[in-house]
């Protein structure tokens, strides 16, 4: 048997209901098609889903695994069907989104603060699938990265606007033994592992790797993944270096080190649905993120004597 939509469905009604019979009466069948379905859908699952009791069926561990993926699945496909739904339109509605940075955090809570206007954030990490959900009218604003050499492409429906162009620096350990460097040589690194996050669909991380390169040598990259809270442990602990946005902070038992010769760049953008309820606000969107930038560099030491020493004016906004 091969598992369908429709099988997640009914495990998560009979979770939802907490009971076979409740669930049968919800989805529209009778109790022994539901049970006969449960149980074909366990068998090519291998495993147990529920545990049957007196007072109804509560998940086991292998269920709450299953129903965990089971909605998710549901969520996303229930996103994709559902086009523009029926707030698209609505003038006082941002829908918003982005990679999680200092710009969209600082332009989402400028958004908050406007009179009448409802906001909800979506972040996602390739910059690509964010234009996408643009251009579909599945959102009305972004902000976006992307790196000098593969920048991201407005569609025709779109309007997008350079926020800020700012280097890469490199995450280390406190105790690495160039953290006390005022900037660090790319080259210096060549013995280190890395961990680097994987492919974002606009030219990260080859953009890392064609630096590297430059530098005359192949990173040894043994880790990759996007969560920061496990980039930093592992970071912290000496186990690997990681390049990194300039805006990051400092924590405990890691430092942000600038590169030498400053090999390597991003740029923020923000971009909105030109026929959407924000693109009267373009210049303020703007205006907002450039503010959020510009206020992330103050907050971080390492930037902000980097841009000094280099008389670097770091955002365009």
């Amino acid at each position: 048997m091969q598992v369908e939509l429709r099988h997640l469905r009914v495990i998560c009604a009979v979770a939802d209901a907490g009971s076979v019979s409740r669930a049968a009466t919800a989805v529209g069948v009778s109790q022994p098609a539901l049970t006969a379905q449960l149980q074909r859908v366990e068998t090519a699952l291998g495993g147990q889903i529920f545990r049957r009791g007196r007072l109804g069926v509560t998940p086991t561990p292998f269920g709450q695994f299953v129903l965990t993926r089971a909605r998710s699945i549901l969520l996303a496909v229930d996103e994709l069907v559902a086009g523009t739904g029926p707030h698209d339109g609505r003038s006082d509605l941002a829908r918003i989104g982005g990679y999680v940075t200092p710009v969209l955090s600082g332009l989402v809570a400028r958004l908050f603060e406007v009179p009448g206007l409802s906001v909800t954030v979506h972040t996602e990490y390739s910059p690509r699938l964010l234009l996408d959900l643009l251009a579909s009218r599945r959102l009305d604003a972004a902000t976006l990265v992307d790196y000098p050499g593969s920048e991201l492409p407005a569609p025709p429906s779109v309007g997008m606007r350079l926020v800020a162009t700012e280097p890469v620096f490199v995450l280390m350990s406190s105790t690495h033994p160039l953290a006390g460097r005022e900037e660090v040589d790319l080259a210096d690194l060549a013995g280190d592992d890395w961990v680097i996050s994987p492919p974002d669909g606009v030219g990260w991380p080859e953009c890392v790797y064609a630096a590297c390169q430059r530098a005359g040598f192949t990173p040894r990259v043994p880790h990759s993944m996007t969560e920061q809270a496990m980039i930093r442990q592992l970071v912290a602990g000496g186990h690997a270096v990681s390049p990194c946005q300039a805006t990051v902070q400092d924590a405990p038992g890691i430092v942000v080190r600038p590169l030498a010769g400053t090999p390597l760049w991003l740029r923020h953008l923000v971009a909105w649905r030109l026929d959407g309820p924000l693109a009267r606000r373009a210049g303020e969107l703007a205006g907002f993120a450039a503010r959020a930038h510009r206020e992330a560099i103050a907050d971080r030491p390492h930037y902000a004597a980097w841009a000094a020493r280099h008389g670097a004016a770091p955002t365009s906004g």
